[in-house]
Parts: C-alpha cells; structure tokens; sequence
C-alpha cells in the first residue's frame, strides 16, 4: 500500500508491506531491575568554632525586609528576616533564643541557597 503523508507541512510517500496473516502482538518490554541501594554515609557535623550560630538562607532570593537590629534579644521562631522567592515572601525564623550578634545582608539584596544572613550569640 502506498500512502503520503504530511510531516511540518513536509509530504512524505511511504509504502506499508503487510506481512503474514496477522500484526505480531505487542509484548511489553521487560522490567529493567532495579539497582540495589548504596549506602552513602553521611557528613560529619562540623564542631562550632565558637558559640555563634549562623542563620543561613535555604533558598535564593531577594531580601525584602530585615526585622531585627545589632544586639537585639531574639526569640525561638522569631521573624528575622523577609525574603522574597518565586514572587512569594517567606520569613526566616530565629532557631533559638539568643542575640543578634551580625546582620550580614541589606534589604534589596539578592542571596543564593546557604548564604549567611545573620549570625547569633
């Protein structure tokens, strides 16, 4: 059987042979087997230097507002700073209580994952 058929606006002129009495039946393919699981170990936690804790960014983005100030006593769960992302602002929380001990980014700034925004006592 000859037939033409039309490609992007391309014709293409195919010919189709019919072989045997009947189309051969479709068998799926096999299941690939799964590989077995690696174990990766994981990173030892790095030892603090000294008793600060850095409040790093989790996501990129634009610094939309800084909610603490130099010295100021923080609380757990405590608005920090404002970040904007995908249009969305999210606030980054203090982890503990403690004192704000460097502010290292300005409103309007732009951050990238894991990039320190504050530092605490």
């Amino acid at each position: 059987m000859h037939y033409r058929i039309h490609v992007n606006g391309k014709p293409f002129d195919v010919v189709v042979e019919v072989l045997g009495e009947a189309a051969p039946a479709y068998a799926p393919p096999a299941p690939i087997p799964a590989a077995p699981p690696v174990a990766v170990p994981m990173p030892a936690p790095l030892a603090p230097t000294d008793a600060a804790e850095r409040v790093a960014s989790p996501f990129p983005g634009n610094v939309m507002q800084i909610s603490v100030t130099v010295g100021q006593t923080v609380t757990a769960g405590q608005c920090l700073i404002i970040l904007e992302a995908m249009k969305m602002q999210n606030e980054i929380v203090a982890p503990r209580a403690s004192v704000v001990k460097q502010i290292l980014v300005s409103k309007g700034a732009t951050v990238n994952t894991d990039d320190v925004l504050i530092v605490l006592e």
